[in-house]
């Protein structure tokens, strides 16, 4: 017997008591046999490794132990031993994968109308059930319809998609759960324990997250580490054998992000590539990693009290919203696959951390703070400069600067950072306008109003005398001011005024733009060749009305 399969086998479990992580399929069986409400055939559903055939074989222990139909056999009858030990004559066991033909089901539910040589039930096992052909499925059916009495079926599958409805209408079904890495890491720490093999519970972590959801794999791969580490199961061993990337990169990249320190990103990646990390590996384990973040964020008690990064994790979490979060882990995915289409996987890995450093949707374009002030413009450019010694629009427009602080900010720090969810240095209120999460009236207010006044935390908006009707929608005006605090990370009270706008509201600039696209669309259909000489050929003349631009 390999090594690999060792703890595998020594550790499966023998009834239901020892498994891990599928208590919804337990009790339900349990149920059944202590209810005797037993039915003809079962379905085992799940992933590689989750205790599809362990379940199975503990249920035909459990139908044919000497101390009677339960759900807990006694392991000791000759019934529960050879079924241990494969060699129940009764219990018949097929791999569909390699017997997909109709005439091994045949040979196999023949056998089926004779009575069990010493046990109570024949049990048949049919492992990846989905692999038999359609005509082998049909030979199934007509016993499955009208099963002996004697006879139990238990079929498993990590396809249930790919099996007949037909028989799966005549099926109990259960589906077994991936398994959560902080159970199989307990499992693992209880089987090191009781072998008396020191450990590192990082390096048991780290087998838990790799098995994914298997615990058969997770015993697997500790083997492995056993034999790897010649005795003692440490992260850096298990790192090596795994070949995954140093969790301590990642959360340093991580915390610079936090910092929105572009230099300390590229630097941690220098010192990757120097180490000759796998990239794509790298960045699989980065998005893995924000969607722990993600969970501590909301969550915190998702991880567990024992995870030895816990605190470090809980950290950064602080640093990103969970906007930040979301963004980071599509940027992670697709900056995988596009990978293979960049010029080396340095390039690509670094371009998608300074797409995460540029994107930031609430600390804009990465940059170092600076005692510069803050350039100044006129209020008839439409833009909203960022400054932290001045906070009002002038009356006239004039050398305005707008004053925007988080409550984490200081006087000594004039980053980009306090000027709270501003995405970018200068932003006009059309751009705010597409940032704000506002829909219907709420939004038409916005659009047909431009900016007057900010000052202590009161916006007062210039509402165009065409659109006053909207002035006395109070649900629209507590909306636009609901989502601008929400949008600003403080409370802003919202004034409505009448008046004529010396600037163009929003709603203005979206008509013209639109009458300028269809004008543009309607010229160079006018020039096309095709319109000009079929209008001289026929005699035809274009409709204009009917032309529509695409966006």
């Amino acid at each position: 017997m390999s090594s690999t399969s060792v703890l595998a086998r020594k550790w499966r479990p023998r009834n239901f008591s020892q498994l891990v992580g599928q208590e919804h399929v337990v009790r339900a069986l349990s149920n059944a046999l202590e209810q005797n409400r037993l039915h003809h055939a079962y379905l085992f559903t799940g992933t590689r490794g989750v205790g599809k055939t362990t379940i199975a074989r503990i249920f035909a222990k459990s139908l044919n132990c000497k101390s009677g139909i339960t759900a807990t056999p006694c392991g000791e009858c000759s019934a529960c031993t050879e079924i241990d030990n494969g060699r129940f004559v009764d219990l018949i066991e097929l791999d569909a994968a390699s017997n997909t033909q109709v005439d091994n089901m045949r040979e196999l539910l023949e056998s089926a109308l004779y009575a069990p040589s010493s046990g109570r039930f024949k049990v048949y096992i049919i492992d990846e059930v989905h692999m038999l052909s359609k005509s082998a499925f049909n030979a199934m059916l007509k016993t499955l319809e009208e099963p002996p009495e004697h006879v139990k079926f238990i079929l498993a599958t990590t396809d249930p998609q790919k099996i007949p409805v037909t028989v799966l209408s005549r099926c109990l079904q259960f589906n077994l759960k991936q398994l959560l890495p902080v159970l199989i890491t307990e499992h693992l720490s209880y089987v090191l324990d009781q072998e008396k093999i020191p450990f590192e519970l990082s390096a048991i972590s780290l087998i838990s997250r790799v098995a994914q959801g298997s615990m058969r794999d997770a015993l697997s791969l500790l083997d492995q580490a056993i034999a790897f580490s010649a005795g003692k199961v440490e992260e850096g061993i298990v790192s090596s054998m795994l070949g995954v990337v140093d969790q301590s990169y990642l959360l340093e990249l991580l915390e610079a992000l936090g910092k929105h320190n572009g230099v300390e990103v590229l630097e941690i990646s220098k010192n990757m590539s120097v180490r000759s990390i796998a990239f794509d590996a790298a960045l699989q384990e980065l998005a893995t990693l924000l969607h722990r973040v993600a969970l501590a964020q909301l969550v915190p008690l998702a991880i567990d009290v024992d995870e030895p990064e816990r605190n470090r994790l809980l950290g950064i979490a602080q640093s990103f919203t969970a906007e930040e979060l979301q963004l980071y882990y599509q940027i992670a995915i697709h900056g995988r696959d596009e990978l293979t289409l960049a010029p080396d996987e340095f390039a690509g890995f670094t371009m998608t951390m300074l797409r995460m450093l540029a994107f930031s949707p609430t600390r804009g374009l990465a940059r170092q703070p600076s005692d510069a002030s803050p350039p100044v413009i006129g209020k008839s450019s439409k833009k909203i400069a960022s400054s932290t010694n001045e906070d009002s629009l002038d009356s006239d427009g004039e050398h305005a600067r707008v004053g925007i602080t988080r409550p984490d900010s200081t006087e000594n720090n004039t980053s980009v950072k306090n000027i709270g969810a501003v995405s970018v240095g200068l932003l006009d209120w059309e751009v705010l306008i597409d940032q704000l999460n506002i829909q219907g009236m709420a939004q038409q207010l916005a659009k047909n109003c431009t900016l007057e006044k900010f000052s202590d935390q009161r916006i007062t908006l210039l509402l165009s005398q065409e659109q006053k009707h909207l002035q006395s929608n109070k649900i629209a005006i507590e909306k636009l001011q609901t989502c601008l605090s929400e949008y600003f990370v403080k409370p802003v009270k919202l004034k409505i005024v009448l008046g004529g706008n010396k600037l163009a509201t929003p709603a203005v600039v979206e008509q013209q733009q639109k009458q300028l696209r269809q004008q543009q669309v309607s010229d160079a259909i006018e020039r096309d060749t095709f319109v000009y000489e079929a209008k001289a050929e026929l005699d035809a003349t274009l409709l204009t009305e009917s032309i529509k631009g695409i966006d």
